[in-house]
């Protein structure tokens, strides 16, 4: 499969933007990027190709899928090159909400709540630039089928 255009197009809208206008990574000692040997990141459809060659991570395939789409996660050393980071990375702690009615919000992803302190002072702690474009990233994602279809079987699965 390859990398859809909306997947490259939201990654490159977050390639220099964080949380914070600082490093966040200070305040947790990076928590998010330190895992273990099965413990990783999703990846978007079609992303994996992009990580054929990865010297600081693997991708490995998960046991369930979403939209479709056979899920493939991101597990990386600890360090990365950042602007290699994979979409996931890019918009964490952020998460698409689908409403009742059809429409969307961000909203702090619940999984984050384990690791990442941001998350304690909610989604207005962020900076305006990141939120502002993690949004465009989640309109480009909505507006391809494949990943749309991924977004929405996600929220539902951290809805049950």
């Amino acid at each position: 499969m390859h990398t859809p255009d909306a997947v490259l197009a939201a990654r490159e809208l977050l390639c220099n933007l964080t949380p914070l206008k600082t490093d966040c990574g200070r305040l947790c000692a990076g928590a998010c990027c330190q895992g273990d040997e099965e413990t990783g990141m999703l990846l978007f459809p079609g992303e994996d190709a992009l990580y054929s060659a990865c010297t600081f991570a693997r991708v490995i395939p998960a046991d369930f899928s979403l939209g479709g789409t056979k899920a493939q996660l991101f597990v990386c050393s600890g360090t990365c090159e950042r602007e290699n980071r994979p979409l996931a990375c890019r918009l964490f702690p952020l998460f698409l909400k689908f409403k009742e009615d059809g429409s969307t919000k961000l909203r702090m992803d619940v999984r984050a709540k384990a690791v990442c302190p941001l998350t304690d002072y909610g989604i207005r702690a962020l900076d305006s630039e990141f939120k502002q474009a993690a949004r465009k990233a989640y309109d480009l994602l909505l507006e391809d089928e494949t990943c749309a279809a991924y977004l929405r079987e996600l929220d539902e699965a951290f809805s049950l």
